[in-house]
């Protein structure tokens, strides 16, 4: 008589295993689902090393009216290419700084050669950490300089101010800013 309760338990094991093992691959999927959600999101450190910086950019959300620029100016190419290079790259709210109607007439594409001025000014070769920067004059890619200067734990590049340093891409380095920077003609 012992042994019929352990014919039971071992039937009630069974019966409990085949119900649980769709669950169970319900559970290995949804892992697998966030595993990869966490190592694709730009936002995690090293996955973002995998993107370029318009995929980092793109991905990032408070870049949108930088990513319509560059689209519009034709340089997602040339951004998501080898590189290295460092972007000082405004916010959406940096661009909402400007007066009115400046980034509609920018978008425009009888002024897309501007527009590529201003993003190239954006832009310097190679690719330069934080921890790099020192008050100096960088030239951009637009062949124009931008005036760095550092005070303390502040980074000014021309008249905007460095808010966040050194956000990885497999091409290089973004460097947020809080104002657009215009080139002086």
């Amino acid at each position: 008589m012992a042994r019929q309760p352990v014919k039971v338990q071992a039937r009630a094991s069974i019966a409990l295993a085949i119900t649980t093992i769709p669950n169970m691959k319900k559970l290995f999927l949804i892992a697998g689902a966030v595993a990869l959600a966490f190592t694709s999101s730009p936002n995690l450190g090293a996955a973002s090393d995998e993107k370029t910086i318009v995929g980092v950019a793109s991905d990032a959300g408070q870049f949108k009216t930088l990513v319509a620029a560059v689209k519009a100016a034709g340089l997602v190419d040339t951004l998501s290419g080898k590189g290295p290079f460092t972007v000082f790259a405004p916010t959406d709210a940096a661009f909402a700084k400007l007066p009115p109607g400046t980034v509609e007439d920018l978008l425009k594409p009888e002024n897309k050669a501007k527009l590529t001025a201003v993003l190239t000014y954006h832009v310097v070769p190679g690719k330069v950490m934080a921890s790099d920067v020192k008050t100096m004059k960088a030239k951009t890619v637009n062949g124009s300089e931008l005036d760095v200067k550092v005070a303390g734990s502040t980074v000014m590049v021309d008249k905007a101010t460095v808010v966040k340093t050194d956000i990885p891409a497999s091409n290089g380095v973004i460097h947020v800013i809080d104002t657009v920077l215009i080139p002086q003609s």
